[in-house]
């Protein structure tokens, strides 16, 4: 697998953290932080009709990660699972996915809530968040259910 795959970001985000250390860790509680996501304009016109989702997922490039590890030690569980079987920023390739609430619209610019991003973190792309009901039917939460009160399917 020698294939290189590059990307171009399509946007900014905006937000109160500094640092990774600085975005919360807990897996059973919701991130109480506000900030935006700045969209090229070259890109603004792919916004159109998201003002109805409540909802949006943002696929990013996690700028500050320095290296990657195959296990990782969660603040909130006695064990140490492998990286795919977490959330946890330092992967082989290190994209984020974000599931945050869309506070509004300003023509390029997106509000949004429960932001667990740095600031300055490149977008590579937006998507609605609009699951399926019967996907959602059978969801478990392996061992991140069992090390916190985190029910699932968390609706």
């Amino acid at each position: 697998m020698d294939e290189s795959v590059c990307y171009s970001p399509i946007g900014t985000i905006h937000s109160p953290f500094e640092s990774p250390e600085d975005v919360p860790k807990s897996a059973d509680s919701t991130v109480d932080a506000t900030g935006t996501v700045e969209v090229d304009e070259d890109y603004a016109e792919g916004l159109e009709h998201i003002d109805g989702f409540s909802h949006i997922v943002l696929v990013t490039h996690l700028h500050e990660v320095d290296q990657s590890t195959m296990r990782c030690d969660p603040p909130f569980a006695d064990i140490s699972p492998g990286i795919f079987a977490t959330r946890g920023p330092r992967r082989p390739n290190p994209i984020g996915l974000s599931i945050v609430r869309l506070a509004g619209r300003d023509g390029a610019t997106l509000s949004v809530d429960g932001l667990d991003l740095v600031d300055g973190t490149p977008v590579l792309d937006i998507k609605p968040f609009a699951p399926k009901a019967e996907e959602l039917a059978d969801i478990r939460g392996g061992w991140i259910e069992a090390a916190t009160d985190q029910e699932f399917p968390p609706l």
